[in-house]
């Protein structure tokens, strides 16, 4: 009965590391295996760079931000430990210099307390990121029938996190030959999709398919990095890639790290209990 078990356990482990072996990481499935950025805070004890984050805040707020909302964001969390712009000797994020400054960079909406009207202020560091059109229904109707997502939890929200946005990003590529395409159409090779239908007969299939989304990044030199970096289509990409990320989860690394103490307690208290157990029961017969 034992070794029949155990043989059905075997079997299952090698059934599913098969399964595991046969799913590499695609593009949402159809395009292309993902570009690996490359990026710090992978692994177990990856952790973000500031400046990186700060760049990528900045393609965000000066490209993204034109379509994509963050409606979860507020600008205090830029201020907080392991954000873009955290400063240790800040009182508190609300009080960050940095993060007051970016967000009176911008308008919000809200109401005059003396005479209810509505009124637009200069944002402080309690607001949420404001969204670039007041509802779906407009956000759609100005991209040509597709609302631009929100990018809050956008690396959480998609296999492959900040390589898939990477990777999207820059994806875009001449169409292949044949491809049948509407104006509101763009070719990615990381996208999703089954493009069969839309080639010539006989023709090979192309791998990746349709977004909706005009290359955000088209050119180099769209945004002037405070740092000196060079702003290439490619680093803009893996900036604003690496931000979408710290955004989607801005405690990631505290996480982490609570995660490794855990462990390194676990392990401890297995330590002492082996060792009191032999100390206890080192005479009796068992």
């Amino acid at each position: 009965m034992t070794i029949s078990i155990r043989k059905t356990l075997a079997v299952v482990a090698a059934f599913a590391g098969l399964t595991v072996a046969a799913a590499p990481a695609l593009a949402e499935g159809g395009g292309h295996h993902l570009r690996d950025g490359g990026f710090t805070f992978e692994g177990p004890f990856g952790t973000f760079d500031q400046g990186q984050l700060q760049r990528g805040y900045k393609v965000y707020r000066e490209v993204c931000s034109a379509c994509h909302s963050m409606s979860l964001m507020h600008f205090r969390t830029l201020g907080e430990k392991g954000g873009p712009f955290y400063d240790p000797h800040a009182a508190n994020p609300a009080e960050n210099r940095y993060v007051k400054a970016l967000a009176a960079e911008v308008q919000v909406a809200d109401i005059d307390n003396e005479t209810g009207e509505p009124i637009q202020r200069p944002g402080i560091a309690a607001d949420a990121f404001p969204a670039p059109y007041p509802n779906h229904t407009a956000a759609a109707a100005a991209n040509g029938g597709a609302a631009p997502p929100d990018l809050s939890v956008m690396a959480k929200a998609r296999h492959g996190g900040a390589n898939y946005i990477y990777s999207i990003l820059t994806g875009y590529h001449t169409p292949p030959a044949g491809l049948k395409m509407t104006n509101t159409q763009h070719y990615n090779a990381y996208m999703s999709g089954d493009l069969k239908p839309f080639m010539p007969e006989g023709a090979a299939t192309p791998p990746g398919g349709f977004i909706a989304m005009p290359p955000p990044l088209a050119q180099d030199g769209l945004v002037t990095y405070d740092d000196g970096t060079r702003a290439t289509k490619d680093q803009m990409a893996k900036d604003v890639a690496a931000y979408i990320a710290w955004a989607s989860e801005p405690h990631a690394v505290e996480r982490k790290q609570a995660g490794l103490g855990v462990l390194a307690f676990l392990a401890l208290f297995a330590g002492v209990t082996y060792v009191s157990y032999r100390r206890i029961w080192k005479n009796v017969a068992h």
